[in-house]
């Protein structure tokens, strides 16, 4: 099968605790805020949900499906009911599991989502998988490298050298640990990018600095190799860069007040991959981007409320006049 999109990331079951009695602790800047809990006590909790088949890659494949668009993630299970389930999960979201490989012994990953309120802290733990390039019959369109462990280093420069020899174009949206690895382990990948997602704390920790200029965070991750690049910054919406200039749009509005902001970033970055497939200037791509995370919001869990390319349409038409990416 000839693949539009392909994912790298590992999969997960989240569950997502609802928190009652905790506190929002930030800095005079509103800034590197803490969630607060009380220490040494029973802590209740409202409900726990849990959510199957989710993490970064899988996020990213079942969005661009629902977009009509050919996906697949390439992710790791282990042997148990958990990653059974998962299957099961992305069998029924209509995804092909042809790249999921399971390992004999090792437990699927599950998370530990901390709601309080609209935004999540999530208690995360991959497992150590023995990952390996699978064989493609015909080189995707698009790969798209994201959420993934330390370990896996040698694994994501096999990637970015696939994607290089066989032209196949390459998304990158770093997780906590890829992060942890730096800029310098993983040069190739930033050179072999054709976009770039990050949010505005992360690109100031890959550039180690304390700058706030969007358009100077922008040049700066773009001088690591990626051809466009978008940092996100919250509610101010988000920002990218390619060789027509940068730009800034603002968020979709919330049609409601915000549920659960997991999976928000996986859809702005995805959807905007997945209209640069389908055409559209990077631009006008991150504008449908934004669109998608402004509807996961509205719902538990980062794929619940995906839209399809009909209802992006339908949401777009909708859009107030201020919804436009500007010059910057």
């Amino acid at each position: 099968m000839k693949y539009d999109f392909v994912s790298f990331g590992d999969i997960t079951t989240d569950a997502f605790i609802k928190l009652k009695d905790a506190r929002v602790n930030c800095d005079i800047q509103n800034e590197n805020c803490m969630l607060c809990v009380k220490f040494g006590q029973k802590i209740p909790f409202e409900s726990v949900t849990e959510v199957r088949a989710v993490g970064n890659g899988p996020n990213a494949a079942v969005s661009v499906h629902r977009l009509g668009l050919a996906s697949a993630p390439v992710t790791d299970i282990g042997d148990d009911r958990n990653g059974s389930d998962c299957v099961e999960t992305l069998k029924k979201e209509g995804i092909s599991t042809e790249f999921v490989r399971v390992h004999p012994g090792k437990k699927t990953n599950y998370h530990y989502v901390l709601q309080y309120e609209a935004e999540r802290t999530i208690l995360i733990k991959h497992e150590e998988f023995d990952y390996q390039m699978p064989t493609f019959a015909e080189p995707p369109k698009w790969f798209y490298i994201t959420s993934l462990p330390v370990h896996s280093l040698d694994y994501q420069l096999a990637i970015a050298a696939y994607a290089k020899k066989h032209g196949t174009k390459l998304a990158f949206q770093p997780g906590t640990y890829q992060l942890k690895l730096g800029k310098e382990k993983l040069a190739s990948v930033y050179q072999t990018s054709e976009i770039f997602f990050c949010n505005k704390e992360e690109s100031q920790q890959i550039l180690s600095t304390d700058e706030h200029d969007m358009k100077k965070l922008l040049a700066g991750i773009k001088a690591l190799g990626p051809k466009i690049v978008v940092i996100t910054d919250g509610p101010k919406g988000s920002s990218l860069m390619d060789e027509t200039g940068a730009w800034q749009a603002p968020m979709y509005p919330d049609p409601a007040p915000p549920k659960n902001r997991t999976g928000a970033g996986d859809a702005t970055a995805s959807t905007t991959v997945a209209y640069i497939i389908k055409g559209l200037e990077p631009k006008e791509a991150l504008l449908r981007g934004l669109i998608n995370a402004a509807s996961v919001v509205q719902g538990i869990g980062a794929q619940a409320c995906l839209l399809t390319a009909s209802q992006i349409d339908e949401w777009y038409a909708k859009r107030p006049t201020d919804f436009k990416a500007t010059a910057i």
